[in-house]
């Protein structure tokens, strides 16, 4: 047994960008859970962790981690004053050339964090085909890949986003220009090594697979284990992960070489302190109306509706139009150009409000998320975490608040088990609200008039259009229906 070195970084509240290293001086120990999990970990896996004392040295700029001044430039203009936990730990590890397992919480700068020592290393000796990302969804593939020309900017670094939905031909004509960096989701890019002529990945020399449990909580574990046999064994391998499952640990021992290990969060589910938290108690039939009460008290700030189907966040985005309501919704039934540019109108403010199922929950960096509310309670804790941590990101405050129908209570009760408190609930005057009660009602029955439209032109596109394959089974896996 290799041994091991033990710096830990265990903190709950959010690091100021200005100030990266108050957060962990102040922070409490790891809780039960963490250690026991701690305690099951791969010998093999070396646990890089920092002494909380050593919190005053940590770096205060790119250029004290050994960025590259060109890099550092490009931090400058995207904004990034001072390096978040992840990056602080990983990048030195990675500058060394070591294999990394990279644990944070959702919006803690894990992208940069493996994109800056991969774009350093690019510098230095240039190839194409040089770096590949896997990622889950479609939505995130493309935010990491915007990520990589927005870091390599100053150095015209040359992305290829590879991803279900979209035609094969203009991508295999992007692999042909020869890439630096290929950002893709699993399924698509296993297509075009079996079918697009040319194409190898042989001399690639970094692989990031990134939000990795989420990757294989969506099946796609036989798809990476066929992408892996034809990657070259001499490569480095970053896995980024915002939890250590038993199908991760799997996965870091068939795809990483004597890997250390990075974590920064201190128990699996962690909020950050700027993040305020409520549930709403009220009946089912009369969600709508509290709804529309919400938003009316949150007008003029950005927010997100989650919710469990495809049919309600359509309904709910039309029921939201007929109150004159900027809503536009996001799902995995849309084609990929709407989705995309269902994130662009929401990311440029010119609609306030995105109704969207759980493919939004995860990893997508939307700037100034004001609002987060679960009209539907995810089934797990873990999803949870990850919905409101759409809002209060890199310092910022936020609120969240949870509808808990008489259907709820237990699934309530367990996301407040997990997270180890109990929330207090939201004050809502139920007078106040049921003065919205006719007007919600009126935009309720033409929001069914439109779903019947919509089911209808939905129906008959669909007749025919999805064969049988494995290329139809993988774009629909990339796709991630919810």
């Amino acid at each position: 047994m290799p041994i091991t070195k033990k710096r830990k970084i265990a903190h709950e509240a959010p690091v100021q960008e200005s100030a990266p290293s108050n957060a962990s001086a102040s922070s409490p120990e790891p809780t039960n859970e963490s250690t026991n999990e701690s305690a099951n970990e791969d010998p093999d896996v070396e646990d890089a962790t920092s002494e909380t004392e050593a919190a005053a040295s940590a770096p205060k700029t790119f250029k004290e981690l050994g960025i590259i001044d060109a890099l550092c430039e490009a931090c400058t203009n995207l904004g990034y004053k001072a390096p978040t936990p992840i990056q602080a730990e990983s990048i030195p590890l990675a500058l060394q050339g070591r294999d990394m397992i990279g644990l944070a919480e959702t919006g803690s700068g894990k992208t940069a964090a493996f994109a800056l020592p991969i774009l350093q290393a690019l510098m230095e000796k240039p190839q194409p085909f040089f770096g590949l990302v896997l990622a889950p969804t479609r939505e995130l593939a493309y935010q990491i890949a915007q990520s990589f020309e927005n870091l390599g900017s100053t150095i015209a670094v040359r992305c290829a986003t590879i991803v279900g939905g979209m035609d094969m031909v203009p991508q295999s004509i992007a692999l042909g220009k020869k890439p630096h960096i290929i950002v893709a989701t699993p399924g698509r890019l296993l297509d075009h090594l079996e079918n697009t002529k040319g194409f190898s990945l042989r001399s690639m020399k970094y692989l990031v697979m990134d939000e990795a449990d989420r990757l294989l909580d969506m099946d796609f574990g036989p798809i990476l284990d066929k992408i892996l046999k034809v990657l070259p064994r001499e490569r480095r391998t970053f896995l980024f992960s915002a939890t250590l499952s038993s199908k991760v640990e799997s996965l870091q021992r068939a795809s990483l070489s004597n890997p250390q290990r990075v974590s920064i969060s201190s128990s699996k589910y962690q909020t950050v302190s700027t993040l305020q938290q409520y549930f709403l108690l009220r009946p089912h039939k009369h969600k709508d109306v509290y709804l529309a009460y919400l938003l009316e008290k949150f007008t003029g700030q950005s927010a997100i509706i989650f919710m469990r189907t495809v049919h309600e966040t359509q309904r709910i985005a039309y029921l939201l139009r007929g109150l004159g309501l900027g809503a536009i919704p996001l799902h995995g039934q849309l084609s990929q150009s709407a989705r995309l540019g269902a994130l662009g109108k929401f990311r440029s403010r010119s609609r306030d409000i995105l109704v969207a199922t759980d493919v939004a929950a995860r990893g997508l960096d939307i700037p100034s998320v004001d609002v987060v509310l679960n009209y539907d309670l995810p089934t797990d804790s873990k999803t949870y975490i990850h919905r409101v941590g759409r809002t209060a990101r890199a310092g910022k405050s936020g609120v969240a608040i949870s509808f808990v129908s008489q259907y709820d209570v237990e699934i309530w009760q367990r996301i407040e088990g997990a997270l180890g408190k109990q929330l207090p609930e939201y004050d809502a005057a139920k007078d106040e609200v049921m003065l919205l009660a006719d007007s919600v009602g009126e935009s309720q029955r033409l929001a069914i008039q439109a779903m019947k439209t919509y089911d209808e032109k939905k129906g008959s596109k669909g007749k025919g259009k999805f064969g049988h394959g494995a290329k139809r089974a993988r774009d629909a896996m990339d796709q991630e229906q919810g």
